[in-house]
């Protein structure tokens, strides 16, 4: 995976960036909510901050709106330490996404407002823009893929990002609702993949590229042989199955009393590149990878949620690993 560049632990990241409205205090219902407590959001986002925290120079591509969300969304990823020199601004009737969340475990309500959004306006000029040669890899979040333009910006920056030498990762982060249908997204997600040197997804998004609930995991594997050289196949708290060339290996999940069940993907994408740019080898980087998704699933928030590398080396040291 480019042990080199990854190395360099700077991170370009390609996707959605938001506010995400939490109900308060935590436990409550949307519905019954009498305030809210505002956040950084969006995946791509988060994954940017979650590098950020554990160390590492993390860099958003993504668009926001000409307005007070879209301001509040810079102005948050630069006080987390995201550079948002990439970060386009738009005009006209596009708005950022806005999600309204609950901090509850069982039926946790997600609200998300995507029409229009702001962050399929990433364009072509953009991204050449971009010096990839200051980055050490660049990862790419499923979202961005789901209309144009920015689905073929997400594809020319994979393109000049491969021209620079920089490894690229995918986050697939199926999101049903930004897609015209699922198999126009297994179409389209199967083609970015196969442009990678890492995959990272659920079981259901592996069944999506799939095209069916049973093939899934002999995609993943399959991925491994072929075109990427590291495939993780997240099974929630069954944990995940790791896939390389020469085999695979599964790992459990950290046992906690979770608030919540957002934000865990995410941190676990910061944790791992984070992790693999340190020198940790591919079970360690996801074993901290997993670690980090179980810090952010006890606190409110994703973004703000997400460890310092104090916090994750503490979490590691005092808890029974899993199995």
């Amino acid at each position: 995976m480019g042990p080199v560049r990854i190395g360099r632990n700077r991170f370009l990241v390609l996707g959605r960036a938001g506010m995400d409205l939490y109900a308060d205090p935590p436990g409550t219902r949307s519905e019954e909510a009498r305030q809210f407590s505002a956040a950084l959001g969006g995946s791509a986002a988060n994954i940017a901050v979650g590098i950020a925290r554990l160390g590492g120079v993390a860099s958003l591509i993504s668009a926001v709106s000409d307005d007070a969300i879209g301001r509040f969304t810079v102005n948050e990823l630069r006080r987390y330490g995201v550079g948002s020199d990439h970060v386009r601004v738009v005009g006209g009737e596009a708005r950022n996404s806005l999600a309204v969340v609950e901090t509850r475990l069982e039926n946790c309500q997600s609200v998300i407002f995507r029409n229009g959004a702001a962050d399929f306006q990433i364009g072509a000029d953009q991204v050449r823009a971009v010096p990839y040669g200051d980055f050490g890899a660049l990862i790419i979040t499923g979202t961005s893929l789901a209309v144009e333009p920015s689905r073929s910006a997400s594809f020319l920056a994979m393109e000049l990002a491969g021209k620079a030498g920089l490894p690229i990762i995918l986050d697939i982060d199926y999101r049903p609702y930004s897609w015209s249908s699922a198999e126009n997204a297994a179409r389209i997600c199967s083609a970015a993949a196969a442009l990678c040197e890492a995959v990272v997804g659920n079981d259901e998004e592996f069944a999506m590229m799939a095209g069916g609930a049973g093939d899934g995991l002999a995609l993943a594997s399959h991925l491994a042989t072929s075109t990427a050289s590291i495939v993780i196949y997240k099974m929630g708290d069954r944990g995940a199955i790791t896939f390389q060339r020469d085999g695979s290996f599964r790992t459990g999940v950290f046992r906690v009393a979770a608030l919540k069940p957002t934000g865990a993907g995410d941190a676990f994408m910061g944790a791992l590149v984070t992790s693999l740019a340190a020198g940790f080898d591919i079970r360690q980087a996801v074993l901290r990878g997993s670690a980090a998704a179980a810090i952010v699933v006890t606190r409110v928030g994703c973004a703000p949620a997400m460890p310092t590398p104090e916090e994750l080396d503490q979490f590691i040291a005092t808890q029974p690993h899993p199995t």
